[in-house]
């Protein structure tokens, strides 16, 4: 928040050169920013117990007379600075030199014991002089918060208007508020916020937080406090019907930026209303263009996307699969490609997103798998030609791993037989070793590790005989065996070829 009006406070009296004010005692005694609380109001009184007519973040002033009457005792002075103190009185100012010369030492003394600011007002100051200076502050800054604030909305108004308006919109009110802001989706991930990554270890705590308070379904402002850090979250749409929650670090809001959150707040909430309809029928428009693309003719998918959102990446492109369809995945997408001019597109295949990329702007890729924890797969650099080929080499990316973003390339150079590391070939090929198995378990006749030599050995009967060193013709008798209980025939290369497949992926 820009800071427009100086706020009121004793520092800023004293610096007043027309009030010729001065602080009794050294400011390093005082509590840290004691001179910087802000003065709500400046009372005048002698009353030797004016706290029923104070209220908090006052000053007092007072010209003495309580202390001839009371008496300039330290018990006295003691007692009248503890009652102001309780009060939450901000700062005591002495008229000198109309009732009495100088400050009382025990009035000194005691404001120092209770670390209370202590100020002296010289007779050619009238106290009105003082309360008038602090009156004016606070009509000052108010008027400079109310500027402000209509200067604020105008601005995150104009934000509104911007293609990514959300985001833009989340954007302005973070410079506005100079602080952290988050828009979180309807299920509680966070689908926006400004400055990225800024909320340190908090970010945690308040995704749970906030995800607790739109389960509850209410619409309704609440205060988080997550470690030192105090958040507000105003939960958007209609109660029974959130669509998410926008939250901000707020500390301390005043009125006014109170007022510019709630407005953003409820524009948000709005525009979240109207944008479900919207994003429904972008979805469906998007699947249909990566139905075209699959077909490896971009023809009628580049006529759409030219219409609806701009050229489509420029080859050549990677092809990305994430497991993933969330609303907040879908907008960050969204916006990203409005960031990156269009150079990126994504639609939703069955349980999957796909998303293509120019192989320039592959670094969009890890960014977007790190920001939701996802496991992608990608293609190496094809043409539209061959999407469905990339889309293809994507899945096997993803299904080998190795990192948040498995590139196919760097598996283009492994033995094709490492492809059956999965459970469905694992369960076929136990399925089709069963029967050797089960002799070897009952007659220990190792014909799985005879048929595995076998064919290392280029099926060369010899060969397998003197790597196990048994004879031939042992050997030939556990191939028909094996043969007879797998009801093949191994003089079959086909069969030869799935009977490796299998031990392979069996691990055997």
């Amino acid at each position: 928040m820009d800071a427009v009006a100086e706020t009121p406070t004793l520092r800023s009296l004293l610096r007043r050169t027309d009030l010729s004010l001065t602080l009794a005692g050294d400011e390093r005694a005082l509590e840290a920013g004691a001179l910087d609380r802000p003065i709500r109001w400046v009372h005048s009184t002698d009353l030797a117990d004016p706290t029923p007519f104070l209220a908090e973040g006052m000053a007092l002033l007072t010209t003495g007379r309580q202390f001839l009457e009371g008496g300039e005792g330290a018990a006295f002075a003691s007692d009248y600075v503890q009652r102001l103190v309780r009060r939450g009185l901000v700062a005591l100012g002495f008229g000198t030199e109309v009732v009495r010369d100088g400050i009382p030492p025990a009035l000194i003394a005691a404001c120092a014991a209770q670390r209370l600011p202590l100020f002296e007002v010289p007779y050619r100051t009238p106290f009105i002089a003082v309360a008038r200076a602090n009156a004016e502050a606070i009509a000052a800054r108010a008027y400079a918060r109310r500027t402000w604030s209509l200067a604020a909305q105008r601005a995150i108004s104009l934000a509104a208007l911007r293609p990514d308006g959300l985001g833009a919109t989340v954007a302005e009110l973070a410079r506005q508020l100079d602080t952290w802001v988050g828009l979180y989706d309807a299920s509680g991930a966070l689908s926006r916020e400004h400055p990225r990554r800024a909320r340190g270890a908090a970010g945690a705590g308040l995704h749970e937080q906030v995800a607790a308070v739109l389960r509850r379904g209410a619409l309704a402002a609440t205060s988080l406090r997550v470690g030192d850090d105090v958040f507000t979250v105003q939960t958007l749409g209609r109660g029974g019907h959130l669509r998410g929650a926008l939250a901000v670090r707020s500390g301390e809001l005043d009125q006014e930026a109170r007022g510019v959150f709630n407005a953003v707040a409820a524009m948000t909430g709005l525009a979240l209303e109207q944008n479900e309809g919207i994003r429904r029928e972008r979805g469906l428009v998007r699947a249909a263009v990566l139905s075209s693309l699959l077909t490896d003719d971009a023809g009628l998918a580049r006529g759409i996307a030219h219409d609806l959102w701009g050229a489509l990446p420029p080859e050549p492109l990677v092809v990305a699969v994430a497991d993933t369809q969330t609303d907040a995945t879908a907008e960050w997408l969204e916006a990203r490609s409005v960031d990156l001019g269009g150079a990126l597109f994504f639609g939703r295949d069955g349980a999957s997103t796909v998303i293509a990329v120019p192989a320039s702007e592959t670094a969009v890729l890890d960014e977007f798998a790190a920001a939701f924890d996802l496991q992608l797969g990608a293609s190496a650099p094809v043409e539209y030609s061959g999407f469905s080929t990339g889309r293809a080499q994507a899945i096997t990316a993803q299904h080998r791993g190795g990192g948040q973003v498995a590139h196919f390339g760097s598996l283009a150079g492994s033995s094709v037989l490492t492809a059956l590391d999965t459970e469905a070939a694992r369960a076929l090929a136990t399925a089709f070793l069963a029967p050797l198995r089960a002799h070897d378990a009952a007659h220990g006749s190792a014909l799985i590790t005879t048929v595995r030599t076998w064919l290392a050995e280029d099926a060369r009967i010899d060969a397998a005989a003197d790597a196990l060193g048994m004879h031939r013709h042992t050997v030939r008798a556990r191939l028909a065996q094996a043969e007879a209980l797998l009801e093949v025939d191994l003089s079959s290369f086909p069969v030869r070829a799935e009977l490796w497949a299998a031990l392979v992926a069996a691990k055997v």
